[in-house]
């Protein structure tokens, strides 16, 4: 292994030895704390310790870092006080996740770290968003996100790289290439000789180092960032490197050939850098000697720290409380006259009125920009705020959901938009497993609103015409609202945005251009977990949301004689189980319609909780009222006999003859 020093001085060496022999001689501690029992997993560096220790050591301390499982250097680089690492692997609540998660799955924007969930890719789309707000701010700064060799076969790889390059975002993207995906080589995972050969399809520079020389990987970052610096743009950087241990330490390497791992342990970072400073002078056998006792040393002490700290004692409160950050809900009322509106006027009148509001808030999606999205909610806003703040994005829905929270992450907001709710699909990981679980895991806001326009009736098919709305509801840390007129819609669509929390925001297409009301002009919010009584009456308790609110709002006009309490749910998560219960026992009977399929939907989880709380007070069996369980049909007569519509009559009479 040749070192170039180029410019770098003897203390700056010094100071790279420094910083690659700590996360080293963690690592061989943790070893033989694993081996005690004392620390449950571990997923080693030992040889790649090069890659996270020059990269990090380029940057700033003000620049976002990425890592993945095996980047300790990272972490210690930044000078994280090592007693804190030890209770987050301990699972103390000194550590960053208070218990909820293991290893290196965390963050801290105390030292603008932001760790992985462990289905990867994500990890890339947040830095797309990070990088973003940092362009958009005009700051310089340069964002690290890293991968492996085995995680560039994810479809997150390619939509963040795509994303990075059509935007020019200043990110470096660094695949840690060390032969194998836990245990699968890479021959068995991609064709091509390098992963850096794939920069050319999207159009961006790429890099081939030797992940085992810190001084090619510090001088390569240092080179690279000042040239993005003055030029954003992002690169794809493949350090050639190997892992000594295996995926986790329970994996072992049988895996790997004898002749690999011998002839990758003389290319070890640690030994052959420790060597060329002998060589050079920088470095004597007697300081070396001393070096490894003072961080041996502060390695014991640090522990004995986490050591001593007390077990998790477990609180119901204690969890429940952090699933969702802290929101106060600022009341804001209309001090304007109203104007007769359709519902997609309102929508339009919120995303203009709270881009004004909030001069950090960015709209995200297909088509959104001159053309005005696909139905032409966006239009003219390009000429308003600009195409800095309404992006059209490439089709790729994983990657935008991801840059909305890397945007949130780096003080923005982020509104994306579902060119219809059914395409979510393709987002749905980063929706439930990281802007979900984010808050509750380390901490950290997801300030992100999913648009989602959803719903039948305008024979659109299977792949248009869905409510989906229960793949949501199930998840903890994920607000729904789901409005059926457009003074509800602008309300709460202002305080979705206001709220620091992900918010998934439906809107029924059918709603958009058919349902008209008297709307302020200027700007008001509504409470999230607040429902409506549209109607009051003592017979039967209605209980709906979106369209099939106005479908039962037809059949109560067709029957007069029907004295029911009609709630609009508005929001489904939180949901106001208040009002709901109020009205079951004043009234005895309870109907619940709701356009979802009826298995598994929301309407299932409200019978339930009315079961439990309300059981004495009713006088009949709950019912519901849903979609068939099928996927939604295209042609008109198939249509129509899915949806409930033609079917609520006939069971709300039924249930008030029981």
């Amino acid at each position: 292994m040749i070192f170039y020093r180029q410019n770098l001085t003897n203390p700056q060496l010094l100071d790279l030895y420094k910083k690659i022999l700590k996360p080293r001689l963690i690592e061989e501690k943790m070893l033989i704390l694993i081996r005690q029992g004392k620390v449950s997993k571990w997923f080693s560096g030992i040889g790649q310790e090069a890659i996270s220790v020059g990269i990090t050591a380029a940057l700033d301390e003000t620049e976002y870092v990425l890592p993945m499982h095996r980047n300790l250097g990272v972490f210690t680089t930044r000078n994280i006080p090592l007693h804190r690492l030890f209770s987050q692997w301990q699972g103390k609540a000194n550590g960053f996740t208070k218990g909820r998660d293991r290893s290196f799955h965390f963050g801290t924007q105390e030292y603008n770290i932001i760790g992985m969930i462990s289905h990867l890719g994500p990890q890339l789309g947040i830095a797309d968003g990070i990088a973003l707000a940092d362009k958009l701010q005009k700051n310089k700064k340069v964002t690290a996100v890293f991968t492996g060799e085995g995680a560039t076969s994810e479809g997150d790889f390619h939509e963040a790289l795509n994303i990075a390059a059509v935007w020019k975002l200043p990110v470096m993207f660094v695949i840690e290439n060390n032969g194998y995906g836990l245990s699968t080589p890479t021959n068995e995972q991609y064709l091509c000789e390098n992963l850096a050969d794939k920069g050319v399809g999207y159009g961006i520079e790429s890099h081939i180092i030797d992940g085992n020389n810190i001084i090619e990987v510090y001088n390569k970052i240092t080179q690279l960032k000042e040239e993005m610096q003055e030029d954003p743009h992002p690169v794809l950087l493949e350090f050639k490197t190997f892992r000594m241990r295996g995926h986790e330490e329970a994996s072992g390497t049988k895996y790997v050939p004898e002749e690999m791992m011998k002839e990758w342990a003389t290319k070890d970072p640690v030994d052959n850098y420790r060597m060329f400073l002998l060589d050079e002078g920088v470095l004597t056998e007697e300081y070396d000697n001393t070096l490894r006792a003072e961080i041996k040393q502060e390695i014991d002490e640090q522990l004995a720290i986490a050591n001593a700290e007390p077990e998790i004692v477990p609180t119901y409160s204690g969890e429940l409380n952090d699933v969702y950050a802290p929101f106060e809900y600022e009341e804001v009322k209309s001090k304007s006259e109203t104007r007769n509106i359709r519902f997609i006027d309102a929508i339009r009148n919120s995303l203009e009125q709270s881009l004004q509001q909030h001069y950090r808030l960015i709209l995200m999606g297909q088509d959104i920009a001159e053309y005005g999205g696909a139905f032409k909610i966006t239009e003219g806003f390009v000429d308003l705020f600009g195409k800095d703040r309404i992006r059209n994005t490439p089709i790729c829905e994983s990657a935008v959901v991801s840059a909305g929270m890397g945007l949130s992450i780096n003080g923005y907001k982020a509104v994306v938009e579902m060119q219809f709710a059914d395409f979510v699909s393709t987002g749905f990981n980063p929706i439930v497993n990281l802007l979900a679980k984010s808050h509750y895991r380390w901490g950290e806001k997801a300030d992100v609103v999913v648009r989602m326009p959803c719903g039948g009736g305008t024979q659109a098919g299977p792949f248009h015409s869905q409510t989906n709305e229960a793949w949501f509801t199930k998840t903890p840390g994920l607000k729904v609202v789901y409005p059926a007129f457009p003074y509800d819609a602008k309300g709460l669509l202002n305080t979705s945005i206001n709220d620091p929390n992900p918010v998934l925001f439906f809107e029924h297409k059918q709603l958009y251009r058919s349902v008209y009301q008297d709307v302020p002009i200027d700007y008001y919010t509504i409470p999230l977990g607040k429902a409506a009584l549209l109607k009051e009456g003592k017979s039967v308790t209605i209980i709906s949301f979106g369209a099939p609110v106005h479908w039962a709002l037809e059949t109560l006009a067709n029957n007069p004689e029907i004295e029911a309490d009609l709630i609009d749910l508005r929001t489904l998560q939180p949901l106001d189980t208040e009002t709901i219960f109020a009205s079951v026992k004043k009234t005895g009977k309870v109907i619940i319609y709701q356009e979802d399929t009826l298995f598994g939907g929301i309407a299932s989880d409200i019978s339930a909780l009315i079961m439990e709380e309300c059981f004495e007070y009713l006088d009949a069996p709950v019912k519901r009222v849903a979609s068939l369980d099928s996927p939604i049909p295209f042609t008109k007569a198939l249509e129509d006999q899915f949806l409930p519509k033609n079917r609520f009559e006939e069971v709300l009479l039924e249930l008030l003859r029981y």
